[in-house]
């Protein structure tokens, strides 16, 4: 479980750096460059999802369990991921029309996700890991300005279909045997 728990401050910690310290971002920006400094994130986030898988793995081969998911936690959790997968497209492509209804649209997406796995899994890894991301997306998203009433166009463009496709289509991938092929377990059971 330590490893997890390491993963876990690496990753989301170099990301709550933005929210907590960033003056303290903004002198390292500034004295190596947006370059470098977005080169050494991404190889400290690397080295935090490294330590997450791997502490996840470990923690798995000798489960504890918090709590029984509710029987129908599977399902919601199924429904939750559908529009999660959507919006983390949408945070890719240019998705106006859907950022008018949906700000933060990655952060959305993280809590969605979350919230789905906690309802359909009770192991302590797995509450560690998804309950982490939970509260990690809830501060990022309160601490950050508020943007504002949204704009975007009335009707969906070419963005936000392909988010929608896109999302869809890994949706499909998951649940047809992609999910059980990455983590070794399949999300229908």
């Amino acid at each position: 479980m330590a490893v997890l728990i390491l993963g876990l401050i690496v990753v989301l910690g170099t990301h709550l750096l933005k929210v907590f310290a960033p003056a303290w971002r903004l002198a390292l920006v500034n004295r190596v460059g947006e370059g470098p400094y977005k080169g050494l994130h991404s190889a400290v986030s690397l080295i935090g999802l490294i330590l997450i898988v791997w502490g996840f793995g470990l923690a798995w081969q000798d489960p504890t369990f918090v709590y029984a998911p509710p029987t129908w936690g599977r399902h919601v959790a199924m429904a939750l991921m559908i529009p999660a997968l959507i919006l983390v497209f949408a945070s890719v492509f240019p998705a106006h029309w859907i950022g008018r209804y949906v700000s933060h649209r990655l952060l959305t997406a993280t809590m969605l996700w979350a919230v789905a796995h906690l309802l359909a899994n009770g192991d302590l890894a797995g509450v560690v890991l998804f309950a982490a991301f939970l509260v990690w997306a809830l501060v990022d998203r309160f601490m950050q300005q508020p943007s504002g009433p949204s704009v975007g166009p009335a009707a969906p463009g070419r963005g936000d279909y392909a988010a929608i496709a896109a999302g869809l289509a890994l949706y499909a991938a998951l649940v047809g045997g992609l999910h059980f092929w990455l983590f070794g377990v399949s999300p229908v059971g």
